[in-house]
């Protein structure tokens, strides 16, 4: 394969947040939990300034991307902090607001200081560039202190008519120029990201026209010479092309969910049909995620008008679901919803249709602007970060050459793209609804707005059959193992009606494989898991109890009950339970049947899967929790709270957590640690509470180190701190396995159940011989997991090589690259030594290998 070159002018492109290779760790006195080791290269490189790592390709459900890591040498890594220097950074915030702005924001603050760059904020959006004066102000560390969880943008928005016209711009360029600024990232929207395109294209122009004003120097053109734009997406309708999720997405989701969750309630109590409309003018994914994270009986999108006949088929639709002894109906609109003629459809249209013709009694709730309210989620605040730190490493590595470009996010990887490549893409959207080329639209809206969609329509249009029993074509069971997860509700709701949807028989088994034992299994119906999406907990009852002591009694009911296909739905326990069904194959032929995992832990710890189920339920509720203790510190001052988080030897929600609440240290076991480090970590709050920010926090996983204990932390920082700051603890326990499940947990349980379904049918008529189920090929046993941008099915035994089994943990982690952010966020020096290119993707190559969830 060719090999690329590239010469790498900074550090530690560190933080790239996708991509930062560890080096290994020092079991020595030496390691250190807020650095890591820089090792020095081998004597064949030792004079070359850069090396190849790979020479791809990569590729993505087929579709090669090319993929370009260098490697520092030891001579090169300090230049992480002078990377900036004598750079200038400007960053705004432009259009409609979106929670997760002030976290990247933040992130550009303190990511452009660590390099050395002075860093500006421009308030009041374009507005504010084009005005001037005190508008633009420069940024210091303390300036972005606990802004990471409010809502809206500290910095300002504003509609700015005078930026579009080219006098307002030559202003703007000229407030650039005074300050040296040549840098220059944009959080917003499409409308935003095209003015800043715009404004790039016209630089040399427009310095031209200042300097035959008089108004700039000869010098000052030729220091600021070219401008690199880089844009953030925020918007909460998640309608630009090139991005699974824009920020502020996921928090708008939050607010939803929590208005129909409470809706629930009351419509319940009085039999009502309640239209709720959302917003989404041009998109309607916020619409369509929402339907999906309650399940709505019907949902109004303006990507996808419904058949001429809709009025009748919607009522059916109602009426039918009241008939399986539903109390209420849930219709989720969209405002920007339209027939297929382009008329629009308005909440109060459809709840005359159906006063008029079921006499439901009917109400609408049209929610508006509290969708934009309120404080950003857990994924809204890690977004917002990472797309801020690798927005400052775009910047810095600009050339005249490079392309102005958006961050955005694939699956769990921060990409670049072309900025005007998306734009494009995003108008083609738009585009192709007006001409009414709605097919198109939705495939130009990407494979997972497409998979949303054909979920939604499988679970809310497609008529369940009424036959059962023998007339079904298999038998599937499903069932919970190991420790309750938010969303595991969810997906058993998913995998049961998908299952019935196909014609077989699903059962439920109660108490996982213990119930499998006991023959505590039964029949469920399409009404046997109504309501279950929102619900917390495990509503089949879950034990930790393995198959292995019971094999006979489970191959005994396997034959009793006819199960020809099992769905595991559990976290580490229903990993190593599938593990030991394909062990008693040897023994047992009734265990020769198909089975997939669905991971489904609070933990994080599955092997085969980036992300679990229940984990960002239980990420938000320590986020929540964060945010008061944070509150209680401010308030008293000089205190520090050291909280302790669960995960088990995974360290995966102390790490995410303390990006998301801003932590100062997060202590895990992955990581090693010695006493060193923990007197550094004290220095370091001493050395705070001289600044204006006089609180802090520290997360410690439950299993981190044996000797290092909660207690034993905390009586450490409370006798060194002695006179300087207060300590406190905090276990938060067992309320991280509690509460409803949050839309991302909703909406990916009810996705990955529906493929595991769809998977089992396929894999038990492979396994079809000689008038029975017969599997006993290892892809025969599988974990559903996302891996980087897409859902894969890996069998369990070829798992084994990459488990930790004595720490219950994956033996490489996704989230580990992240864990340098944290730091340099909470201001540490670190040094780095290996990085990942931050290559810049083209769109429609990028769709093409879109994760499809």
């Amino acid at each position: 394969m060719h090999k690329e070159e590239f010469h790498l002018k900074f550090f530690m492109c560190v933080i790239q947040s996708r991509g930062l290779v560890r080096t290994p760790q020092s079991t020595g006195t030496e390691a250190s939990a807020s650095s890591m080791l820089i090792q020095k290269p081998p004597p064949e490189i030792d004079n070359m300034k850069y090396l190849h790592a790979t020479d791809g390709p990569d590729t993505v459900e087929g579709i090669p991307i090319l993929k370009t890591e260098w490697i520092m040498t030891h001579e090169e890594h300090h230049a992480a902090k002078t990377l900036g220097i004598g750079k200038a950074i400007a960053v705004l915030t432009s259009g409609g607001d979106a929670q997760g702005m002030n976290a990247a924001v933040r992130a550009v603050v303190r990511v452009g200081i660590f390099t050395g760059a002075r860093v500006f904020f421009v308030h009041e959006g374009y507005q504010g560039l084009v005005d001037g004066g005190d508008n633009i102000r420069e940024a210091t560390w303390e300036s972005v202190s606990m802004m990471l969880q409010l809502g809206g943008t500290v910095i300002g928005s504003a509609r700015c008519k005078d930026f579009r016209e080219r006098e307002g711009r030559l202003r703007a360029a000229h407030n650039l120029v005074k300050r040296g600024i040549t840098n220059l990232c944009v959080i917003g929207g499409d409308g935003s990201l095209t003015g800043a395109d715009t404004f790039r294209s016209e630089w040399s122009d427009l310095l031209s026209d200042l300097q035959k004003a008089g108004k700039i120097t000869a010098e000052e053109a030729t220091k600021s010479s070219y401008l690199n734009i880089v844009g953030l997406v925020g918007s909460i309708d998640n309608d630009f092309c090139g991005t699974d999720m824009t920020i502020g997405t996921d928090s708008a989701l939050h607010r939803i969910i929590e208005i129909v969750d409470a809706i629930t309630t009351t419509a319940q109590s009085h039999q009502r049909t309640f239209v709720l409309e959302v917003m989404g003018r041009h998109c309607g994914y916020l619409a369509l995620v929402t339907s999906l994270s309650c399940g709505a009986d019907w949902v109004f999108i303006p990507e996808c008008p419904p058949d001429d006949n809709w009025e009748e088929h919607l009522c059916r639709r109602l009426s039918e679901t009241r008939t399986r002894g539903s109390r209420l109906n849930i219709i989720i609109v969209a405002e920007g919803a339209i027939d297929k003629t382009g008329k629009p459809i308005s909440s109060e249209d459809i709840k005359n249709l159906v006063v008029k013709r079921l006499g439901y009694d009917t109400r609408v709730t049209v929610l508006g602007h509290v969708q934009r309210g309120g404080t950003p989620s857990a994924f809204d605040r890690i977004l917002g970060s990472r797309m801020g730190v690798e927005a400052v490493m775009a910047l810095l590595e600009g050339t005249p050459d490079t392309p102005a470009c958006v961050v955005s996010l694939s699956g769990n990887q921060a990409v670049r793209l072309p900025l005007m490549e998306c734009v494009q893409m995003t108008k083609d959207v738009t585009k192709a609804m007006n001409d009414r080329k709605f097919d198109e639209a939705m495939k130009l809206r990407g494979r997972s707005f497409m998979n949303n969609w054909e979920v939604y329509k499988l679970l809310a249009h497609v008529r369940p059959p009424v036959s059962k029993g023998p007339s079904s074509i298999h038998t599937v069971a499903v069932m919970n193992v190991g420790a309750p997860a938010a969303g595991m509700n969810a997906a058993v709701r998913s995998t049961v009606r998908i299952g019935l949807i196909q014609g077989n028989r699903v059962l439920v088994v109660h108490d996982g494989f213990e119930g499998l034992a006991k023959g505590q299994i039964e029949e469920a119906g399409w009404s046997y898991v109504g309501g279950w999406t929102g619900q917390g907990g495990s509503k089949l009852g879950t034990k930790r109890t393995l198959p292995k002591k019971s094999f006979e009694q489970i191959s005994a009911n396997i034959t009793k009950f006819n199960i020809q296909g099992l769905v595991i739905i559990g976290g580490f326990e229903a990993y190593t339970g599938g593990l030991e069904l394909m062990e008693g194959r040897k023994l047992f032929d009734e265990l020769c049947i198909p089975f997939v995992v669905i991971p489904a832990t609070v933990s994080n710890n599955v092997p085969g899967s980036d992300f679990s189920v229940g984990t960002d339920t239980a990420l938000n509720t320590i986020c929540t929790t964060c945010d008061r203790i944070k509150q209680s510190a401010a308030g008293t001052k000089r205190r520090v709270f050291i909280i302790e988080t669960m995960g088990g030897y995974c360290g995966y929600l102390a790490t995410m957590a303390g990006l998301a609440a801003g932590a100062d240290a997060a202590y895990i076991f992955e990581e090693p640690f010695t006493i060193r480090d923990l007197q550094a970590n004290v220095e370091h709050l001493v050395q705070k509470m001289k600044t204006t920010v006089k609180r802090g926090l520290v997360l410690r996983n439950e299993k981190c180190n044996e000797n290092y204990t909660t207690d034993f932390i905390f009586n450490l920082y409370s006798e060194e701190g002695k006179g300087i700051f207060d300590s406190r603890k905090n276990v938060l326990g067992h309320m991280q396995q509690g509460g409803s499940p949050t839309p991302f947990d909703r909406n990916f349980a009810t996705k990955m159940g529906a493929k595991a379904m769809n998977w089992m049918s396929g894999k038990i008529k492979e396994s079809y011989r000689n008038g029975r189920i017969f599997a006993n090929t290892p892809d025969s046993g599988c974990v559903l997991g996302m891996r980087k941008r897409a859902l894969v099915f890996q069998p369990v035994t070829e798992l084994k090589e990459q488990t930790d089994f004595d720490h219950r943990i994956p033996k490489e982690q996704w989230w580990l690259k992240l864990r340098p952010i944290l730091k340099i966020l909470a201001k540490y020096e670190i040094d780095l030594d290996t990085s990942e290119h931050a290559h810049l993707e083209h769109i429609s190559r990028k769709r093409s290998g879109e994760a499809s969830i």
